[in-house]
C-alpha cells in the first residue's frame, strides 16, 4: 500500500468545506467523501472558521502586545554594543583573537 503524497489545500477550498459543514445540510462522513478530506480536519477547519468570524467583521480589537517600544529596543542595541566593544578590546589586550574576522 503506498501512501498518498502531501497535500496542499487552499485557503479558498478550506473555507468552502467548512462553510458546508457548517451548514450542516449533510454528514461529516458525506462531505468527507465529497471533498476527498478526512473528517478530522473538517471538523479542525469548521472550528477554526467559527473561532475566526468574529474578526471578520472587526468587533475585536487589536492586540496591543504587537505594540513595539523602541525606546527599550533602542536602549537594549546601545547596551549590547558597548559590551561587544569592551569584549572586543579585552580579548585585544589579553592577546587572543577577536570575535571580528
Amino acid at each position: 500500500m503506498t501512501r498518498r503524497p502531501r497535500r496542499n489545500h487552499t485557503p479558498a477550498f478550506k473555507a468552502k468545506v467548512a462553510l458546508a459543514a457548517v451548514k450542516g445540510e449533510k454528514t461529516l462522513a458525506e462531505l468527507a467523501q465529497q471533498f476527498d478530506v478526512h473528517a478530522n480536519q473538517i471538523t479542525t477547519w469548521k472550528a477554526q472558521l467559527l473561532d475566526g468570524a468574529a474578526g471578520v467583521f472587526g468587533s475585536e480589537p487589536r492586540a496591543a502586545s504587537s505594540a513595539v517600544d523602541v525606546r527599550t529596543l533602542h536602549a537594549k542595541i546601545g547596551e549590547l554594543t558597548l559590551a561587544n566593544d569592551f569584549l572586543e578590546g579585552a580579548l585585544g589586550k589579553a592577546g587572543l583573537p577577536s570575535a571580528k574576522r
